[in-house]
């Protein structure tokens, strides 16, 4: 039997998934953690697939040392590379992945169009076809590649000026008052909310996938005997 209390691992190309581990602290304060952040290779969106999922295989590696007892991918562009084949080569280990907030979005809003911010190997590969074919046949997709972004955000520039400038750019050319939701399909991408706000104004949701992983892990960890029984708080490693 598996140790309860052995950590929880996450991965990501850099910062981008501690926004995803807060959530999970909240939501199972219990348990132990240990976050692989690969901010020497950031970002992941821009390189070739093989390269994404030899990385995304590495950081396994180094959390299946530290006896993680689940991981999450708290990356979208490691997800959609390499979550499957890291499944069928692990298939004991609990192994989740993020996907875009898009079914979210589609339920929570009135037929606007919905804008998906993301890597480039996010938004071409399968996966996130097969999601939209999936939750989101009956609405408009707007697909917005953001190259050099999680830069921007590597560099702790998110509430920059330049920053700033850079949503405005990429902005420019959308009809903002169509738009119902946006949706971060990057975990960097919650760090420049602020900023985001400010562009496209009050009207269209924002919207990312942080909430319904937490939700998830708790779930697999309890369907699988995995949750920690402890009563103080847990630490990230």
């Amino acid at each position: 039997m598996i140790d309860q209390d052995r950590p929880i691992g996450f991965i990501d190309s850099g910062v981008g998934g501690i926004s995803v581990l807060k959530k999970s602290i909240r939501q199972l304060p219990h348990e132990n953690f240990i976050y692989y952040g690969d901010s020497l290779n950031a970002p992941y969106g821009s390189k070739p697939l093989e390269e994404i999922q030899r990385l995304t295989f590495a950081a396994i590696d180094y959390l299946l040392e530290h006896k993680a007892k689940a991981i999450v991918i708290a990356c979208n562009t490691a997800t959609s590379a390499a979550v499957h084949l890291v499944r069928e080569q692990y298939p004991d280990l609990p192994v989740l992945g993020i996907e875009p907030a898009l079914k979210p979005a589609v339920e929570s809003t009135n037929g606007g169009s919905i804008l998906v911010m993301a890597t480039e190997t996010t938004l071409k590969e399968r996966k996130f076809a097969l999601l939209m074919d999936r939750v989101a046949k009956n609405r408009r997709v707007i697909k917005m590649s953001c190259p050099g972004l999680v830069e921007l955000i590597e560099d702790g520039k998110a509430n920059s000026p330049e920053t700033y400038d850079y949503l405005k750019a990429k902005f420019d050319s959308i009809a903002i008052d169509d738009v119902d939701a946006v949706v971060l399909g990057c975990t960097h991408y919650p760090f420049i909310r602020c900023n985001l706000r400010k562009v496209i104004g009050p009207k269209p949701k924002i919207l990312d996938g942080a909430d319904g992983i937490s939700r998830h892990l708790e779930k697999v960890l309890t369907t699988r005997d995995l949750l920690s029984q402890r009563t103080d708080f847990g630490e990230v490693l």
